[in-house]
């Protein structure tokens, strides 16, 4: 089963529908007991990142999805949910995020070219990097995905599973052990978003 994490923040219907439409067992949760008999987590997110911050932290299940990392749960993070597992972003302000993965959350603005639109809307390719990743078991190099976002994350290439170029190398996926994140949108990524979430809840 993967659990969706509901703290008030994200597309969760989108989400639930899509693992729904590729047979895969899951719940929309703020519950931490289901939470922790769920062998995946899916923390979704859209919108600011100091206010989604503080919701998961008023649920108190920011420091359950660190235990939960502790011990080795799989943990994914889509969009402003990839976002939060980074250890800060500055987004109108410093923020501190999960420091499940380390680098920060930087702006697009200043660091792509001028005549580039911000937020980053629409579909753009994937550079899966090395070897391939567990969650594009599915996935072909240069495979469209679509992203919305005016911010991106800033790591270690080591970290990096997949960029997408957007007058610069964006960030469009990072791992760090199990715990891993997606700056795009797979559950708006049609066919192939749909590929990468099975190969998500197929993680075991």
């Amino acid at each position: 089963m993967t659990a969706i994490i509901d703290y008030g923040v994200g597309n969760l219907f989108s989400l639930k529908s899509s693992l729904a439409y590729i047979g895969a067992d899951c719940v929309v949760t703020s519950d931490p007991a289901v939470i922790k008999k769920a062998p995946r987590i899916i923390l979704p997110g859209v919108g600011a990142f100091e206010d989604a911050a503080a919701k998961l932290r008023a649920t108190g299940l920011d420091e359950l999805l660190k235990e939960e990392a502790k011990n080795g749960k799989y943990i994914m993070g889509i969009c402003l949910g990839m976002q939060m597992l980074f250890e800060k972003s500055y987004e109108f302000g410093c923020h501190k995020g999960l420091g499940l993965i380390p680098g920060e959350v930087v702006p697009l603005l200043g660091a792509v070219p001028s005549e580039l639109k911000i937020p980053q809307m629409g579909w753009n390719s994937l550079d899966i990097k090395g070897s391939k990743d567990d969650l594009y078991k599915y996935t072909e190099n240069g495979t469209h995905v679509y992203f919305v976002h005016s911010y991106y994350a800033k790591t270690d290439s080591k970290y990096i599973t997949a960029t997408s170029e957007y007058g610069i190398d964006v960030t469009a996926s990072a791992k760090n052990g199990r715990v891993m994140g997606t700056q795009y949108h797979p559950e708006k990524s049609g066919k192939h978003g749909l590929e990468i979430l099975k190969a998500f809840t197929e993680l075991k």
